[in-house]
């Protein structure tokens, strides 16, 4: 509730590191389970890459959610504003797992506003 989700599929810490490379995936395969995100457990925004479906997008102007697009091909830029990363849920996934980030001066642009305005169109 009131989180950002971050499709990302990291790759393992180096040392002295909480992650390694973290760019973006795709959010366009998450639209089949986007909306429910954001209807029934509260979800606040997303952070990806590429265009969102139009169900996403009303379902984001009916919650007040925003979509930020990161840069894709620069992971190891982004990963060097996470500054803690916690395992939370199916550690059995690997990169896939559910993790907590906690970032600082995380390059993004709003690519569609709670409004459900968005640069791709």
């Amino acid at each position: 509730k009131d989180q950002v989700i971050y499709f990302v599929g990291p790759c393992p810490a180096p040392p002295g590191r909480p992650i390694g490379s973290a760019g973006p995936t795709t959010s366009y395969r998450m639209d089949a389970y986007s909306p429910r995100l954001l209807e029934a457990c509260g979800l606040r925004g997303m952070i990806g890459k590429g265009a969102r479906t139009s169900p996403v997008v009303e379902a984001m102007r009916r919650c007040g959610a925003v979509y930020f697009a990161a840069t894709g091909g620069a992971g190891a830029l982004i990963a060097q504003c996470i500054k803690r990363c916690e395992l939370i849920a199916f550690p059995d996934l690997g990169p896939e797992a559910i993790y907590r980030l906690e970032v600082e001066d995380f390059p993004l642009v709003v690519a569609t506003d709670a409004n459900g305005a968005t640069l791709y169109s």
